[in-house]
């Protein structure tokens, strides 16, 4: 275990994440960082293996104070070793570096069996994403869910949708979509054209409207739209943002006027924006798609681009109903959305209607909304009365030693 970790303060907040902190800057980044300004917090990863080691911990620091924990586990273990070998390492982690009963936060069931429950004090499910939906969804993800929910004491879903979904599974569940750091992105309305390193495969691509999309590459892509409407509009170019994840690559279009620029930095996005005419979000309707409630929507907003997207039911309800997204299914209609949106970037009537869509839509907002619910429920766990010993387990006791464990 890397000694630093007992340099810092002890935590009292774990969160557990199936995305790792180095990837996409999202929900869990956003909001633990802003934890991590007055409270210890510690970010849980999912375990990786590596030949010829020894069962560890790997610590290390990241802006903000955030601790990131990745638990290092050897070649060929079986499940149940794995899970054990990792709820060990952990409680030894909570009991040394934590502080009595810190909250345990989730952003997916399936850490569940790795965390040291018997040590948390309040425990609150962040969900997201509909996991379960997600092609390739372990076959115990939802048993680990309905368990989550059962321990519980505050559920928070990342869109209406989910919380249409969770609302009838546990008595405390809230909507607090995700949201923006609006100053961030709404540096791309006065960016200076052609001024940054990062813009030089978008500066040198070649003329016409530039359509583009920041954001994972996955099943929820639908590549056939993009390929029809790249096809319908060859003298626009398609600049696709972001890492390529559970596809394979070959799937996805090629075309002279599409561009794949990979995963870049958090940072660099809005000046990646400026440079675009239009933000498009060409989803698939799919079961992977059918609860999420796309970061990239308010992003693109305040960043000042018009917006195109496929009829995603928070997208519609959130921003296509009041007019500040266009709606299309289909390639014409998609494509003939992008001809209405170049050349209304700057309209000002437009952006005061953004501006004032967005003013309660910040990350600071949401993750107060969160900190409060989640103090209560802490107060709240505190508050419960000890469970009654079990005593010693004797004749006639042996048979029922699992329920007391």
């Amino acid at each position: 275990m890397d000694t630093r970790a007992a340099q810092h303060p002890l935590a009292d907040l774990f969160c557990f994440s199936h995305l790792r902190w180095d990837f996409v800057y999202q929900r869990p980044q956003h909001v633990m960082s802003r934890f991590a300004r007055t409270r210890g917090v510690v970010f849980v990863e999912e375990a990786i293996v590596e030949a010829g080691v020894e069962p560890h911990l790997r610590c290390s620091d990241r802006a903000g104070g955030v601790r990131v924990v990745v638990p290092v586990l050897p070649e060929d273990q079986g499940d149940r070793d794995a899970i054990a070998l990792q709820r060990g390492l952990l409680s030894d982690f909570v009991e040394q570096h934590g502080t009595p009963s810190p909250t345990f936060w989730f952003q997916t069931p399936m850490s569940l069996p790795v965390a040291p429950l018997d040590l948390a004090g309040a425990v609150v499910y962040d969900c997201m994403d509909e996991l379960g939906a997600f092609h390739g969804a372990p076959p115990a993800l939802a048993f680990n869910e309905k368990q989550l929910l059962s321990r519980a004491d505050l559920v928070l879903t990342g869109g209406r949708a989910l919380y249409e979904a969770k609302r009838s599974k546990h008595p405390n569940v809230h909507c607090l979509p995700s949201a923006i750091d609006a100053a961030h992105f709404a540096r791309a309305r006065h960016h200076i054209h052609g001024a940054t390193d990062c813009l030089t495969e978008v500066v040198d691509l070649p003329t016409g409207p530039r359509v583009g999309f920041a954001g994972v590459l996955d099943e929820r892509l639908d590549i056939g739209l993009l390929a029809d409407v790249a096809d319908l509009r060859p003298d626009h170019q398609f600049v696709m943002v972001g890492p390529i994840v559970k596809i394979d690559p070959a799937e996805l279009p090629r075309r002279a006027n599409i561009h794949y620029l990979g995963l870049r930095e958090y940072a660099d996005l809005p000046d990646l924006m400026a440079e675009w005419d239009v933000a498009i979000m060409p989803f698939a309707r799919n079961a992977a798609t059918r609860f999420i409630s796309p970061t990239k929507t308010p992003e693109y907003l305040a960043a000042g681009l018009p917006v195109v997207s496929t009829g995603i039911l928070d997208v519609v309800r959130t921003y296509g109903e009041p007019g500040l997204v266009a709606i299309a299914d289909d390639a014409a209609a998609f494509a003939a959305a992008i001809d209405a949106a170049v050349g209304v970037k700057d309209d000002p009537t437009r952006l005061r209607a953004v501006t004032n869509a967005l003013k309660d839509v910040s990350w600071d907002s949401i993750w107060s909304r969160m900190a409060a619910l989640e103090q209560m429920a802490a107060l709240e766990q505190r508050s419960l009365p000890e469970p009654p010993s079990a005593g010693p387990v004797g004749e006639g006791q042996r048979e029922n030693a699992a329920d007391v464990r």
